[in-house]
């Protein structure tokens, strides 16, 4: 009998808030051909040329004022997650990171040591993108032929469009707004460049980055990020019954000065501030973990924003962090697997 165990796999952080673990970890994700997909030569130009001299200075500031006495919120918050669904399942779970010292490896290693041989890989994003789940998966394979050669790999596919999880996300989103007035719920991803979608389009035709490809179906849809963002506003809308014009879609976090994809979340904060709105309310659900992206970009700099354009009121909505309903479905997953071996979701 093959003994069976899971692998959680989130981001990753530095190892602490200072400058120069923030440059190591810096360096090693955005060295990361799925992340700048550009060739080598240019990507190093880039990376350590010019980000690596100028950036890991502003960006260990802004960790500094999101860090916990207890380490990075990104791994405290999956290390609780991992905690609490391995109360849920009698399968050996690990956690491991993509970029930083919690590495891939050493989740692998940590489960062979245990005796497991077939791992159910959950890469920790509901949608598809190259520079998520795709370096994920990949890393994970390569990780397994150089070390772990008897090991079997199965992930967990993008969970964007699963009823469940809509119904867990958008239960968590209602929870938070209860008794709160909000006057739009704007729902921010994590942006990428366009021509990631573009890659990613299996069809080589389909995606065109327009008005209509996204809500015309297509088998581009699997891998398309921009298509799954705004399916998952479009599920949790019609779930809580959202009226049309109170809520919409943006992406933040953009670099460099390649076209990503739009609208800018910074820009709609501020536009729907100019246009009079006093109070709205803003969740992330490219991410399950709170971290830097939603703690300082959005709660932090966002507010800020907000509050210079006029506006009064913003909330933020957690991410499903460790949420019970979230662990539950997790772990519902997982039993799924761990009884058909495929995944319905």
């Amino acid at each position: 009998m093959n003994k069976k165990g899971v692998l959680l796999v989130n981001l990753g952080s530095p190892e602490s808030p200072e400058p120069k673990d923030v440059k190591t970890y810096l360096g090693e994700f955005l060295m990361d051909e799925r992340v700048i997909d550009v060739p080598y030569w240019a990507r190093a130009l880039l990376v350590k040329g010019i980000v690596l001299n100028t950036r890991p200075k502003a960006s260990a500031k802004a960790y500094k004022k999101i860090w916990w006495d207890e380490g990075s919120p990104l791994i405290v918050l999956s290390e609780r997650l991992q905690e609490k669904l391995q109360q849920e399942v009698e399968f050996p779970v690990a956690l491991a990171m993509r970029y930083g010292s919690m590495t891939i490896k050493k989740g692998l290693q940590e489960l062979a040591d245990q005796g497991v041989d077939e791992v159910f890989l959950i890469p920790l994003y509901p949608q598809f993108a190259m520079a998520t789940t795709e370096t994920i998966v990949v890393l994970a394979e390569e990780v397994r032929k150089a070390h772990f050669p008897q090991m079997n790999i199965q992930e967990l596919p993008a969970f964007y469009n699963e009823p469940e999880y809509i119904e867990v996300l958008a239960n968590s989103i209602a929870k938070h707004l209860e008794g709160k007035d909000y006057e739009q719920l704007l729902f921010s991803y994590h942006g990428v460049p366009e021509r990631h979608i573009r890659k990613s389009d299996i069809t080589k035709s389909h995606c065109q980055i327009d008005g209509l490809c996204c809500k015309t179906p297509s088998p581009a849809h699997e891998f398309c990020y921009r298509h799954q963002c705004f399916e998952v506003t479009r599920l949790v809308g019609e779930k809580l019954k959202l009226k049309e014009g109170s809520f919409s879609t943006s992406f933040q976090s953009r670099l460099g000065f390649d076209p990503w994809l739009r609208p800018y979340t910074d820009r709609t904060i501020e536009r729907m501030g100019k246009e009079g709105v006093k109070k709205m309310a803003i969740v992330t659900p490219a991410f399950v973990s709170d971290c830097l992206e939603t703690l300082e970009e959005i709660a932090m700099e966002g507010e800020e924003i907000f509050h210079e354009m006029g506006g009064k009121d913003f909330t933020t909505i957690p991410c499903l962090n460790d949420d019970r309903a979230w662990v539950k479905l997790l772990a519902k997953w997982i039993n799924e697997w761990s009884s058909t071996e495929t995944i319905t979701a």
